[in-house]
């Protein structure tokens, strides 16, 4: 027969099942120490073991003379600092991978071409990628990138280096300009990002200079039940 584990890991994960099917749901306050004392037999200091792991993992935060709650573990990110997606999510513990939809050259029409500074029909690189959690999307980037700045831009191994890496070792980043909006993904978007229609998204729209070069302009979308952002002080790609 093999060893049961230890009292305080039964707590943990009890707690940790009941979070993750959503029974505890975000802001719940889950049983106190004494409660889950009781119900499994352990001393008070067992369950406040299992309680602090779950608050050191980000998954519970207490709240003195109130109790302890779920917290909202939708991925984080910095909105004003350079930030590489692969790193944040290892960060959490997670596997990060990504899938490229799209990776050419084209000519700029009226829009992009006003949003990159340039003439319309001026050369651009275009890629699209669909960045992932655990297996689960968390961003679909949509970026234009001048080639005059960052010529080896399409030659680069996305599977290696997100586009955020590839421009910042390529150029220094000075400034940057984002707009943030709530909105609705497109059809298209939705099926690549494996939502409903109607779940509202995040939005990001980013434009990145290197001196007085713009480099790049990207639109981000994030599923609005996966994804947050938090205001930080640097400059993103």
């Amino acid at each position: 027969m093999g060893r049961q584990p230890p009292r305080y890991q039964q707590i943990k994960h009890y707690l940790l099942e009941n979070i993750q099917t959503g029974h505890f749901p975000v802001d719940h306050k889950i049983p106190p120490e004494e409660q889950l004392a009781v119900t499994f037999g352990v001393s008070r200091m067992t369950a406040n073991k299992a309680i602090r792991d779950l608050v050191q993992e980000g998954y519970l935060v207490r709240q003195s003379g109130i109790g302890t709650f779920v917290t909202d573990r939708r991925s984080e990110s910095p909105l004003a600092e350079i930030n590489n997606i692969a790193d944040e999510v290892r960060s959490r513990g997670h596997d990060y991978t990504n899938r490229v939809l799209r990776c050419e050259a084209l000519n700029a029409d009226d829009e992009i071409a006003l949003r990159m500074g340039v003439r319309i029909g001026t050369k651009l690189f275009h890629s699209i990628l669909i960045h992932l959690e655990n297996g689960l999307p968390i961003q679909l980037e949509d970026r234009y990138v001048n080639p005059r700045w960052v010529s080896d831009y399409l030659d680069a191994d996305f599977s290696r280096h997100t586009p955020n890496e590839v421009l910042v070792a390529a150029c220094p980043i000075t400034d940057m300009e984002h707009i943030v909006e709530a909105v609705v993904a497109d059809p298209q978007a939705a099926e690549w990002l494996d939502i409903g229609l109607a779940l509202p998204c995040l939005s990001v729209r980013r434009r990145t200079w290197s001196g007085d070069r713009l480099i790049s302009y990207a639109h981000l979308l994030h599923p609005g039940d996966r994804y947050k952002l938090r205001s930080m002080a640097h400059s993103p790609y």
